[in-house]
């Protein structure tokens, strides 16, 4: 008796429904990318480190550093010493105190850009990026405008050093 064999055709891929999802999936991965680039802040880690505005000398290079504490932001030259401690008003920074302080430094050092802001590892995250928009930019008053103006817009963000009791 004969051995009867069934036909077999050859079976095809169907990739007509992959297509489609793939046409509409690329343009909506694209345009997601382009958002998420604008919300990076490029940082960069600070050198490691070892009294008054006035006593600055201009001659010398500014290594600023910004402490941001509890009880008080501490702006200090790594090399001549603490320039000034603002205390923090209602548990919140002293911005507008801040932001005139590091004005007027960066009118005596107009060519320097870079700037540590060190925090403890208790401040909150939104006290952290407030007093690092202080000290990236501010805002300026020439003649009859407000210019938006850069202060020190390369900062390096570390821990703060632990305080002797």
């Amino acid at each position: 008796m004969p051995v009867r064999r069934l036909k077999k055709t050859p079976a095809h891929l169907e990739i007509t429904a992959f297509i489609n999802l793939i046409v509409v999936l690329v343009p909506f991965l694209l345009s997601i990318a382009v958002f998420t680039h604008l919300a990076v802040i490029d940082l960069s880690l600070p050198a490691q480190s070892s009294e008054r505005l006035e006593k600055l000398d201009p001659n010398k290079p500014l290594k600023l550093e910004v402490v941001v504490r509890p009880e008080a932001i501490e702006v200090s030259d790594r090399i001549g010493g603490m320039i000034q401690s603002i205390p923090n008003i209602a548990g919140a920074p002293d911005v507008k105190t801040l932001s005139a302080l590091i004005q007027s430094i960066k009118l005596k050092f107009p060519d320097t850009l870079d700037a540590t802001v060190m925090a403890e590892q208790t401040t909150s995250y939104d006290t952290l990026v407030q007093v690092m928009d202080v000290v990236r930019a501010g805002h300026q008053l020439q003649g009859a405008k407000i210019v938006s103006t850069d202060y020190f817009p390369n900062i390096s963000i570390g821990d703060a050093p632990i305080r002797k009791q």
